[in-house]
This record gives C-alpha cells, structure tokens and sequence, in this order.
C-alpha cells in the first residue's frame, strides 16, 4: 500500500473510531477498496486504535487520572474498608464492563473458521448493521430517559453497557461506540455522560488491540506485510490527531442537540452500500 492510502485509511479511523458510525466498518470498505491485504487491514485498524486511545487518554486526562488512582484505591480497600471514591466507582465500572468484549474479540481472532469470518465482513452485512444499529440508536436515544449521570451508574448497568461491546467485536459496521452509546441511552444517562462512558470503557478493548497490532507489526515477516514500523508510526500519528478532534466535536455536539445526525448518516451510508450493491442489478 502506498503511504497515501495508508494516511486515507487511518484519517478514517481517527475520525470515526469515537463516533457512533463503526470505524471498523469504514476501514473494511476502504481497505477493500485499497485491495489491501487481511493482515494489513488488521494491523492498520489495530496501530490506529493506540493513535485514538491516546486521544481519548488526553481528552478525559481528569477522568483517566481519577479512575487510575482509584483502581489503586480498589486494590487497598478489602483492608482499609473505606467508602469507594466516585474515582474507584468508575475504575470499578470500567472493569466489569471489560471481560466479555475480550472474551468475544479473541473468539473472533482465534475461535471462528475463516470461511465465516470471511462472509461477515461483506458489504451486506456492514449495510445491515449500519442501518440496523442506527435505527436503535434512534430509538433509545428518544425513547430513554434523559437524566441519569455517572453517580447513577450501577455495576449492572456498566457491565451490560460493556458486554455490547463484544457484538460490535463480532460485526462489522456495528460501531463499538455506537452501541454502547445505544445501551447507555438505554438506561436513561445523558448523552455527553453516555459517550464519555462509552469511550472510557473502551480504552482497555483499544489498548489490547493496539498492542496485539504493534506486536503482529514487529513481528510479522516482509512476505506477508507491506506495513513497516514507520508506517506503523504515521498510521497511529494520523489516527491521534483526527481522533482527538473527532472526540471534541462529538462532545460539543451533543451538549446542543441528539444523535439524529449519526443516524441519519447511518441510514445514508447503509442505502448507498445496498444501492451499489452488485446484485441490485439481477433484480
């Protein structure tokens, strides 16, 4: 692939990775476009997920320090018995909502043949699961209540908020962002609480998949990989800056008005994918 493709590529995957419109559906139909390999597909997703956490990691810096300092504090209190902080709440959020999205991504990486891993990234099922997953994004987004912040979040609710998470794992074009806005919506939070917590659930699922990436990078021999670790570089660069604004426009965004825009733009995208299917023209 030439570093052009290779920035397009990423420049997707930064803009879209925090948005509830599937990065990972983009990136398919852009590295099919590209005719690019499997494995290059899999480490340019995987490089631009470290240029994207990191621009989570400095945008909710306050929140990353606070979770971080109380994942500590959760590691001391079966001594100390003290009340949790609203810090060791979320690092105790963040973990039960982890577990089932990376049982969920390693079936997918390891567990499933490769003749149905191959039908699931089709053109059909990325249309079907823009269209359908927007649709419910549209639905919980008016449906739910409107009012419920992070002091209301319960350990049920971020563990099933988390485990939407492994359907996104599975299905391309899902959007893992989008649907755990979804659910949290569900539930009744906020919007701009619903996506801060979306993307902080999603930092561990990103950094085992950057790191699963870099190490397939380093490792991986010159025959099966046009990728080199400076491309690797340049991809997460890329990813960084277009995710770290992406991130400050959805957050602006949604302090004003819905998520109709992200779903009329899903509902868009899956039409232009079934338009311009090959097998409108048999019927």
């Amino acid at each position: 692939m030439t570093l052009l493709q290779l920035a397009i590529i990423a420049l997707l995957q930064g803009t879209t990775e925090w948005l509830p419109i599937s990065s990972s559906g983009h990136v398919l139909l852009a590295a099919d476009f590209f005719e690019a390999s499997p494995t290059d597909e899999l480490l340019i997703n995987a490089v631009s997920n470290l240029g994207t956490l990191a621009a989570m990691l400095i945008y909710f810096r306050k929140d990353v320090a606070s979770a971080v300092a109380g994942g500590f504090e959760l590691c001391a209190a079966p001594i100390s018995r003290n009340p949790l902080s609203k810090g060791a709440r979320l690092a105790l959020a963040v973990i039960v909502a982890t577990p089932v999205a990376l049982l969920a991504a390693f079936a997918y990486e390891k567990l499933l043949p490769e003749t149905l891993l191959e039908s699931m990234r089709s053109v059909y099922v990325v249309a079907a699961t823009t269209i359908l997953f927007g649709a419910l994004l549209w639905w919980a987004d008016v449906a739910g209540g409107r009012d419920r912040r992070e002091e209301d979040m319960t350990l049920w609710h971020a563990f099933l908020i988390g485990a939407t998470q492994a359907i996104a794992a599975i299905l391309p074009g899902t959007s893992r962002s989008g649907i755990t806005m979804t659910a949290a919506r569900a539930f009744g939070y906020d919007r701009t609480e619903a996506a801060r917590f979306s993307m902080l659930i999603g930092a561990p699922i990103l950094a085992a998949a950057g790191l699963y990436g870099a190490m397939g990078l380093v490792s991986a021999d010159a025959g099966t990989t046009a990728l080199t670790i400076q491309d690797g570089l340049v991809v997460a660069a890329i990813a960084f800056i277009t995710g770290l604004a992406s991130i400050w426009f959805l957050m602006s965004l949604l302090s004003r008005m819905s998520f109709l825009p992200f779903v009329l733009y899903r509902f868009g995208l899956g039409a232009v994918l079934v338009l311009g299917s090959p097998l409108v023209g048999l019927f």
